[in-house]
């Protein structure tokens, strides 16, 4: 599709500073591949991570550095550039970058450029894990959506500052296809009023992808007025649908008794019991990858009263307790519709990474994420969770962050796992 699209197509390529700017000397190798044509404008901090000796040498261009460069300028030239281009790609697109694109700055030719184009934007961010969660870039984040720019990425992974979160920039290749979705529609910024389409199952890392998660609690009655349960608010899990959905996946979410609302563009099949999830788990297979978040009770009722049990002063009525179906385990050694991809999550109050070891092991998945919920930490219910992703003997720990932030970073590690096949 890819070389279809950008067959005679022009991509004028904005290079911001940092590390991830060598990653664009493979892009403009790419879209040259899938005969598009580059015009590259590097920043004065993008040129300390790539040579314009480099640039042109790859786009068969003059490589753009200067706002204010006599024989360009006599021409506006950065209004030519801005024109003359079908599409306008920035990457890494840095916080700085994001900060005056967001804000109308245009103090050099890469922000002046991208305050005048009438061509629609697509912005590879590339930044520290703490730059982007910072609430200033995701405030410049959401203005620069609702002004019609396109996003691929941020990736969440390990960073040359030795970090590990989102804001890895997108691979090449990935950014590729972003390019090519920009391309297939309409160039020009309808003006204006135009906003970014909303995120859909066709296109994305997970396009064509099913998947399965669970989550929120399970009730198990002693009787028709009680029930044994815990203290999930099923938030991660919802957060982790949203974030699949996001990616381009079609999304079932098997929940639990829970007070959230349906997510946009998600299969809710909600349910009560362990049992009656284990069935509708078993219902939405196949599927590419399942999540289980859920927090399922281990044990139920052996014999469910009939009728609400009295305190009538007599013995304490026993309550005699079997054991649960064990879901994940059953779904991970599936005879002949195991998903690809099979993470389970594990609920700890102590010794967290062990005890989620022995668990993966256990139940025979392909990973695990393991947070602490003990009471002081507030995570059951709260809106904040630190967690480790744990595959193998690897262990990596993401920073504290909302869930939603989360579910992000997690569902990106998930989506180029599933993209790799492993």
């Amino acid at each position: 599709m890819a070389q279809s699209v950008l067959q005679g197509r022009s991509v004028l390529l904005v290079i911001g500073g940092g590390i991830a700017a060598y990653k664009s000397a493979e892009l403009v190798r790419l879209i040259r591949k899938a005969g598009g044509d580059v015009r590259v404008i590097l920043t004065r901090a993008g040129s300390q991570f790539v040579t314009p000796l480099t640039l042109a040498s790859l786009t068969g261009n003059k490589v753009q550095e200067d706002l204010f460069s006599l024989t360009d300028e006599v021409e506006m030239g950065h209004i030519e550039l801005s024109r003359a281009a079908d599409l306008v790609v920035v990457a890494p697109a840095t916080a700085d970058l994001m900060a005056k694109a967001a804000n109308g700055l245009a103090n050099d030719l890469a922000s002046t450029t991208l305050l005048a184009t009438d061509k629609r934007i697509l912005m590879a961010p590339a930044m520290n894990v703490r730059m982007w969660l910072h609430p200033a870039t995701q405030r410049n984040l959401a203005r620069l959506k609702q002004d019609g720019v396109r996003f691929v990425g941020p990736d969440a992974g390990e960073m040359a500052c030795g970090e590990f979160g989102p804001g890895r920039m997108a691979e090449p290749a990935a950014i590729l296809e972003a390019i090519s979705a920009a391309l297939a529609g309409s160039t020009v910024i309808p003006m204006p009023d135009w906003q970014a389409p909303a995120a859909s199952a066709g296109t994305g890392p997970l396009a064509g992808r099913h998947v399965l998660i669970t989550a929120g609690p399970t009730h198990e009655p002693i009787d028709p007025v009680r029930y044994i349960a815990n203290r999930s608010s099923g938030k991660q899990g919802y957060a982790l649908a949203e974030a699949a959905r996001a990616l381009g996946a079609r999304v079932t979410l098997v929940s639990g008794p829970v007070t959230l609302p349906d997510p946009a563009g998600v299969h809710v099949v909600r349910v009560e019991t362990a049992r009656q999830m284990d069935e509708a788990v078993e219902q939405a297979l196949p599927a590419d990858i399942a999540i289980f978040a859920a927090a399922v009770a281990d044990w139920r009722v052996q014999d469910e009263a009939g009728q609400k049990l009295k305190k009538d002063g007599k013995a304490i009525p026993p309550l005699l307790l079997t054991e649960n179906p064990d879901i994940l385990a059953r779904i991970a050694r599936h005879p002949n519709r195991r998903p690809a991809l099979v993470i389970g999550f594990a609920a700890e109050t102590e010794k967290v990474v062990d005890h989620a070891r022995a668990k993966r092991l256990r139940k025979g998945c392909d990973i695990i994420v393991a947070n602490d919920v003990s009471p002081a930490g507030g995570v059951m219910g709260g809106d904040r969770n630190i967690v480790h992703v744990i595959d193998g003997q690897d262990v990596v720990t993401l920073p504290e962050m909302t869930k939603t932030e989360v579910a992000a970073a997690l569902m990106q590690r998930f989506a180029g796992l599933a993209r790799s096949g492993t």
